[in-house]
């Protein structure tokens, strides 16, 4: 029963590779129309046919790993709540103790470690 469900459909082709054909065929023409567009009046280059925008498109994909269909998903750019959720799992002495670690390693908030130009300088300055 299970072959017999899959032997029927041999003779057409699975449904995402005519889905994936499509889509490459639309963003081609998509890509195409809007280089030639925008790019030649503004950045004075030439205008590109069909086949070099499938060509840009491929090595798009190549370069830059775009057009992702399922998989793990990608991390996003940006801060994360990863540190957010421990701190808020902590209790206060938790919080304490490591407020108290970080003033250690980075000096206490406001506090001018040194002047802005440079050490080199400011000891110049000091020994004339």
């Amino acid at each position: 029963m299970y072959n017999n469900r899959f032997r029927k459909r041999r003779g057409r082709p699975p449904i995402f590779l005519l889905f994936f054909v499509v889509m490459l065929l639309l963003l081609s023409a998509v890509v195409m129309l809007l280089w030639n567009a925008i790019l030649p009046p503004l950045l004075h280059v030439g205008n590109i046919n069909y086949g070099q925008s499938v060509g840009l498109l491929v090595l798009c994909r190549i370069l830059f790993g775009g057009f992702r269909f399922g998989g793990p998903p990608r991390k996003s750019f940006g801060p994360s709540n990863h540190l957010r959720d421990k701190w808020m799992n902590m209790s206060d002495e938790e919080k304490a103790q490591f407020r108290s670690e970080w003033q250690k390693r980075c000096g206490k908030r406001g506090e001018n470690k040194g002047d802005k130009r440079g050490d080199t300088e400011a000891r110049r300055d000091t020994e004339d």
